[in-house]
């Protein structure tokens, strides 16, 4: 069946990876996304792009009475989990609102042709919060503990709502810590894969926040990816959700020390003062498992050594502080280094 789908964030990380498993399926993929994030060479060829941001409800509206769509990716997000609690304003505008528009024009395509797009969505394991017991799983009740995390949390929710009111079929993804290829390795903010990546690359020390011992499970984005895709055809899936990424944790030490193994260096860290952050999270994908048969795990080690070499390839911008920060208080010194050079008040 040849399906015609939306990607949101089709420029990004995960979009762009996600728009190749649904092109590789014969589908037609219509791609927006507004390149804050993202960058158009990402963009698979085959993909019908648009300039457009998801926050703006005008541009959403036509796009979807220019279109029919068969199935909805929503991955377009500013996921900076640590630096949400400083932008809550953009944080709950992005990934809440944002999300919003999209829902109601996925119902009012279904009022307007009787054909309902299934809607799937890019939550996060931020919205479990500090968990009493690990793995974390889809039974356990979420407890967000930051804006970030929230945001996705209440999307969830109003995904659910819409599917009790109209009928509005979705699948909602729980990914955590996706890295590989075609990340972003400028943003100073998220996807510690990448900051390190680049650190390495230009010679600078790895900046750890605290004893870096807290734990993450890495997920290679080739472990991802092609779950997100199928969701539409897998009966399964339908109305259901799912943590999605690697089985074993490791801790930023670990991951450190795989970076520089793979780029060949010695380890040179900084430290910096601890963050407030969930140390300790990992998810279990058994529920997934169950009803999908999932591309063999990338380990860590073979993960960490493709992107590495993806990305000493690259043309590595400097990182840029966020433009509109709400709240400096309390905000970490390096953070504050970054935005203005000087020292953050306490």
């Amino acid at each position: 069946m040849s399906y015609r789908v939306l990607i949101t964030g089709v420029a990004g990380f995960i979009g762009s990876h996600v728009a190749e498993h649904c092109l590789s399926k014969g589908w037609k993929v219509v791609g927006v996304d507004d390149l804050s994030g993202g960058k158009t060479e990402n963009i698979p060829k085959g993909v019908v792009f648009l300039n457009l941001d998801v926050c703006s409800q005008q541009q959403i509206e036509l796009l979807f009475q220019g279109f029919d769509f068969d199935a909805v990716y929503h991955l377009a997000a500013y996921a900076a989990e640590g630096l949400s609690h400083f932008i809550r304003g953009y944080n709950y505008t992005n990934n809440l609102i944002g999300t919003t528009n999209i829902i109601n024009e996925c119902v009012k395509q279904g009022g307007r042709t009787g054909k309902l797009p299934h809607l799937v969505f890019t939550s996060s394991i931020a919205v479990y919060g500090h968990p009493e017991h690990l793995p974390v799983t889809e039974e356990m009740t979420p407890n967000p503990c930051d804006p970030y995390g929230i945001a996705k949390y209440a999307c969830e929710l109003d995904i659910k709502a819409a599917n009790k009111m109209w009928g509005l079929p979705y699948t909602i993804f729980r990914p955590y810590n996706v890295y590989g290829e075609r990340q972003n390795l400028s943003d100073p903010y998220r996807n510690v894969v990448g900051i390190f990546l680049r650190q390495a690359i230009q010679g600078q020390p790895l900046t750890i926040f605290g004893d870096g011992t807290q734990t993450r499970a890495f997920s290679h984005i080739d472990n991802v990816a092609p779950c997100i895709a199928d969701a539409p055809i897998v009966v399964a899936m339908k109305d259901e959700t799912f943590n999605v990424g690697g089985d074993t944790p490791f801790s930023v030490n670990v991951l450190a020390c795989q970076i520089m193994d793979a780029l060949d260096k010695g380890l040179v860290v900084e430290r910096l003062p601890e963050r407030n952050e969930v140390k300790f999270v990992y998810a279990s994908p058994e529920k997934l498992r169950s009803v999908y048969v999932r591309p063999d795990p990338v380990l860590l080690s073979e993960g960490i050594g493709r992107m590495a070499l993806w990305a000493k390839g690259q043309v590595i911008d400097e990182p840029k502080p966020f433009a509109n920060i709400e709240i400096d208080w309390k905000l970490p010194p390096s953070w504050e280094k970054l935005r203005t050079g000087s020292q953050v008040r306490r």
